[in-house]
């Protein structure tokens, strides 16, 4: 087992059934407590990240999702920015999703996120994501119902329907060589006022804060009530949740790394083998250029 798979082992959620969020510490360090440790670590990840991403790219098979779900303050945008500091830009999407739009409401909720899936050779991420149907628009039934939906179909039933759609869809994607990771990255209730605090003390911070994440801060347990059924009945074996612990950046950033590196160790990517045809042509060429001046 590598580094990183023994370092993500004890958050990966492969079977939702036995889940229960309160058995996951959002201020667990794992068995590191050394900030400087966890940074050397995270750019040997960075290191090993850069390398596979470039055998995903240039073998053209496999495409990878990754997914960040969290409440407001978690860290995702820092994750993101930290995590995918050594990855080539043409090799990687990100997108992230807002309040939805007129014409995102005139689809599916699925529509608008599956159109932006990576393709194959690439990396996507999705700065929440099609899961925002299953918090969001359940901790506000306001939501759904402005999501122009035919009325009998808006049943008692929806949320585990709409489980269903996205579980179809997450097995259509591993079918087809998509594979996703999601990570929710779990920050306590009193970190996310100290942070909420500091981006309200610091002024280069004000721009960050929003009264909106005040009010979703009102509705805190019924989205962890949210997330909890999110993950018990999306997790599964190819498509796991990753529960990382969030009050600590420095290891919330450590394990999203390892994560994504687990992910493409175990494609065994490797570069494309060049055939006899194409060594032909290549040595033909390595003559032509060395017969010149």
């Amino acid at each position: 087992m590598s580094w990183a798979s023994k370092l993500v082992k004890p958050y990966r959620v492969e079977d939702g059934k036995k889940f229960r969020l309160k058995d996951f510490d959002p201020g667990d360090t794992g068995q590191l407590h050394s900030k400087e440790h966890a940074e050397e670590l995270l750019q040997r990840g960075i290191a090993s990240m850069a390398e596979l991403q470039d055998k995903l790219y240039a073998q053209d098979r496999w495409g990878v999702l990754i997914i960040f779900q969290a409440m407001d303050a978690a860290g995702k945008d820092g994750a993101i920015k930290h995590v995918m500091s050594g990855v080539n830009p043409q090799g990687c999407q990100v997108y992230s999703f807002k309040v939805p739009s007129a014409e995102d409401l005139d689809h599916d909720f699925l529509w608008r996120t599956n159109r932006l899936l990576p393709e194959r050779g690439r990396i996507g991420i999705f700065n929440r994501s099609y899961y925002e149907e299953v918090l969001v628009a359940r901790v506000h039934p306001e939501i759904l119902q402005n999501e122009r939906i035919p009325a009998p179909l808006v049943t008692k039933d929806i949320w585990k329907e709409r489980f269903d759609d996205i579980n179809g869809c997450e097995k259509y994607l591993t079918r087809n060589g998509i594979v996703t990771r999601k990570f929710f990255l779990h920050l306590s209730k009193k970190e996310q006022k100290r942070r909420f605090l500091e981006r309200l003390e610091k002024p280069e911070k004000n721009w960050k804060f929003s009264a909106a994440d005040l009010r979703e801060r009102e509705h805190w347990d019924d989205y962890m009530k949210a997330y909890e059924d999110m993950i018990v009945q999306t997790a599964t074996e190819h498509s796991p949740w990753y529960v990382i612990p969030a009050d600590n950046k420095w290891f919330t950033r450590l394990v999203v790394a390892a994560a994504i590196v687990e992910t493409l160790e175990d494609l065994k990517l490797a570069y494309p083998k060049v055939g006899p045809e194409k060594r032909k042509e290549l040595e033909a060429a390595r003559a032509s250029l060395e017969a010149k001046k």
